[in-house]
């Protein structure tokens, strides 16, 4: 064990700024750093430290923007970096609500080659302590009296990094750093950890930015694993996904998420009341049997998902740029606005003209006012940008500035415009450096003469020309091609002289799955094959894509909510085990059978029934593949 240096203790000290402890999946808590020494403030970052944009989707200063960072990854395993990044990144754009809003993201990999490979204290207290640039290190940083999952980073040298990408630092930034160790560990608040090797690991950062952005709370039953809590005791709570109210009282009061009531949960099961959250295992209730912030493995649940939209459209403005109206305008002009483009679904403009809506003009990104009965005195024109996303009820955030944004002019007939033109070219688009699902909403902006309307945007798909939305040529939702799967297309758009070109990805990501061997194998006419086992079972999911990039592949049992796969917790190159009533690891149970829904006798208790297990695969591009299934029919042990 190479001996620590004299001050790396002093170091440690400034670890646990913002730290998530990990008891479930992560546990949050604060510890509020000692004052640093005058020889420790303000560290710069490494002197081979580089940038490198993973997902640049418009200017940082107008972005959500993750920064990842790496530690203990030497110069020759930064490729091992980058790929841990991918795949941490995909896990992420395959839940909902940054599937959708992955396009008002910017991600950038730090990297920080690392002297020594590895992070310290992994796994145990014993083990060595590593050169490394952002002194990550497990128990809390080399902590005896922490927790062994805690792995902690020196926020400092951290910053340090982060701030080498411009216009990232502040409220816009996101700091998530991995350690280049396969043992499950993480951290959450300002400066999320996560182990970049284990595939567990990469469920941390969605419930962390949970925790960060949407200032969501743990659903977790319990303070330390293995250690049923107690009852809660508290008034109700300020959480909007925790209450004490029956759903009844929901809905006569209009309080917490009684609009989503009574509908089915994208974690399993319905929107209701569960007991059970905040620490506590009795006392309080959240809304579905499980969600992220309740188990790893699982979405977002509907109450979530409309906190998490709301959160990541507040760190963005719906419109990008705007015709200036710091003075009156002319009536002899084109008016224009840049908005953002969700991959999700496109945004809706609606133009009114001293509060009347401008006829056959609802979704145009520009309006020639020459065509508008403008009288004599000013008028005030004004362009709202809405976000039309089913994944928000609440009437309140649907007319906040997160979701609804509005521009006004003046607009007077005695001003003359000052004429200015220049070639029609695009100004921004959807990356053309990587397949695009076949789903997904493609954008491309152009710029903006005054003296006519703004420039057209022809689309055509394998040489044949298609329409937009009426009024808004600028984004083209793919979804309403109805693209058949079995190949790529090429899609083009054109203004003027300037052409860009995206491959879209219309073929999903196959999935095979290998069982471990059954009592028997029933085939029978119209049904999925049934397997037999008179004990536990395992499965292991294998995808291949043939546009390459990270899979994310995803089961469930049951009609239960979909859990992205990962290999098993304790290895992620083992099969996922299932069991009649569970596997205990690390004071949490995986793989336990719920009850089935395909019920071939009655006598049975639940486990021993006939189970049905959907598989499917998200690509990188976000193509969601079909879910196919098979059957487990579970008897009783053999003596």
């Amino acid at each position: 064990m190479r001996p620590m240096r004299s001050s790396r203790a002093d170091r440690r000290s400034a670890l646990l700024a913002t730290a998530a402890v990990l008891l479930a999946a992560c546990l949050t808590t604060t510890v509020t750093p000692p004052p640093a020494r005058a020889a420790d403030r303000a560290p710069a970052a490494p002197a081979d430290a580089a940038v490198v944009p993973v997902q640049t989707t418009g200017p940082a200063d107008k972005r959500f923007n993750l920064v990842v960072l790496g530690d203990g990854y030497t110069a020759a395993e930064l490729p091992k970096f980058r790929a841990d990044v991918e795949k941490h990144m995909n896990v992420l754009w395959s839940i909902e609500p940054f599937a959708s809003y992955r396009s008002y993201i910017n991600v950038w990999a730090v990297q920080t080659p690392s002297a020594e490979s590895g992070v310290d204290c992994d796994p145990g207290l014993t083990d060595a302590r590593r050169d490394t640039p952002l002194d990550m290190a497990f128990w809390g940083g080399c902590n005896p009296g922490s927790v062994q999952r805690l792995l902690t980073v020196d926020t400092r040298k951290a910053d340090a990094a982060a701030d080498l990408v411009p216009g990232t630092r502040g409220a816009n930034r996101q700091i998530v750093a991995l350690a280049n160790s396969e043992t499950y560990g993480g951290a959450g608040g300002a400066w999320a950890t996560a182990s970049g090797g284990n595939a567990l690991s990469a469920l941390i950062t969605p419930h962390e930015i949970g925790h960060s952005l949407g200032r969501l709370d743990d659903e977790y039953d319990y303070y330390g694993r293995g250690v049923p809590g107690g009852t809660y005791r508290g008034g109700e709570p300020d959480s909007a996904h925790h209450t004490l109210l029956t759903e009844a009282q929901m809905r006569a009061e209009q309080r917490k998420w009684w609009r989503w009531l009574g509908e089915e949960s994208l974690s399993g099961g319905r929107i209701g009341r569960h007991e059970g959250g905040l620490y506590s295992t009795k006392g309080v209730w959240r809304p579905s049997k499980h969600s992220m912030m309740k188990t790893l493995g699982y979405d977002f649940d509907q109450v979530e998902r409309e906190v998490m939209t709301r959160a990541i459209a507040n760190k963005v403005n719906l419109v990008q740029d705007h015709t200036p109206n710091t003075a009156a305008l002319g009536a002899d002009r084109t008016v224009w606005v840049d908005t953002l483009h969700p991959v999700g679904g496109a945004l809706e403009v609606v133009w009114r003209l001293d509060g009347k809506e401008v006829p056959r003009t609802r979704g145009a990104r520009s309006l020639d006012l020459r065509r508008l009965p403008v009288g004599r005195g000013p008028h005030t024109l004004t362009a709202t940008v809405t976000d039309p996303t089913p994944f928000v009820r609440d009437p309140a955030v649907r007319a906040s500035a997160a979701l609804t944004r509005t521009v006004s002019w003046t607009v007077d007939r005695t001003v003359r415009t000052r004429h200015t033109e220049g070639r029609a070219r695009f100004t921004g688009y959807t990356d053309t450096d990587r397949p695009v699902g076949a789903r997904s909403v493609v954008y491309a902006d152009t710029s903006h003469p005054s003296t006519r309307r703004s420039p057209a945007v022809r689309w055509t798909l394998d040489g044949r020309p298609v329409a937009t939305g009426p009024g808004n040529d600028r984004d083209l939702d793919l979804s309403k091609l109805r693209l058949t799967g079995g190949r790529t297309h090429t899609l083009k758009a054109r203004t003027g002289d300037s052409v860009l070109t995206w491959t879209v990805d219309a073929t999903q990501a196959t999935t095979s799955y290998a069982l471990s061997e059954p009592l028997r194998t029933v085939q029978r006419p119209g049904r999925p094959v049934e397997y037999v086992y008179d004990g536990a079972f395992t499965m292991k999911l294998s995808a291949t894509d043939d546009q390459g990039g990270a899979t994310v592949s995803q089961f469930r049992v049951n009609g239960d909510g979909w859990y992205t796969y990962y290999g098993w917790p304790t290895d992620a190159d083992a099969p996922w085990r299932f069991t009649p009533s569970g596997t205990n690891v690390d004071d949490l149970v995986y793989g336990k059978l719920g009850t089935p829904r395909l019920v071939p006798w009655d006598d049975a208790t639940p486990e021993y029934r006939t189970h049905t297990v959907e598989y499917r695969t998200i690509d990188a591009a976000g193509n969601i593949a079909p879910a196919k299934k098979f059957l487990v029919t579970l008897t009783p042990p053999r003596p």
